[in-house]
């Protein structure tokens, strides 16, 4: 009997971690609707994939736009500031990238959208695990 529960119990975990939902945040950067999404929850130390859709107040997807994620962790003791950048790729109606967050803790985001020389900023803060 216990060795079924425990195979019940295994499959259960091994499913629920399968169908774990993405990280995600929807925000406001100028006149854009912003929604990131990335593949880790929570993120982690190493790299993880993120998709960002950005849509104006109509709901219309912006696929011209110029997408840069700055990331950045602000000095501690004994340690730097380190802060980083990284384009994302339009691919369809979403841009997408990859970003190495190189140690846990909190990381302060911000998704930097330029269109039509206007540079438009959602900021967030992620736990790296």
């Amino acid at each position: 009997m216990k060795k079924v529960l425990f195979a019940v119990l295994a499959v259960v975990l091994a499913f629920g971690v399968a169908v774990a939902k993405d990280y995600e945040v929807k925000k406001k950067a100028g006149d854009f609707d912003v929604e990131v999404r990335i593949d880790k929850n929570p993120p982690v130390v190493g790299d993880n994939n993120f998709t960002i859709a950005v849509r104006d107040a109509a709901g219309k997807d912006i696929t011209d736009a110029k997408v840069v994620i700055d990331y950045s962790m602000p000095a501690m003791p004994g340690m730097p500031a380190m802060n980083y950048k990284t384009d994302a790729m339009i691919k369809g109606n979403l841009y997408k990238g990859t970003m190495n967050l190189s140690m846990s803790g909190p990381w302060n985001i911000a998704v930097k959208i330029t269109k039509a020389g206007k540079t438009s900023t959602a900021k967030f803060t992620v736990d790296a695990k």
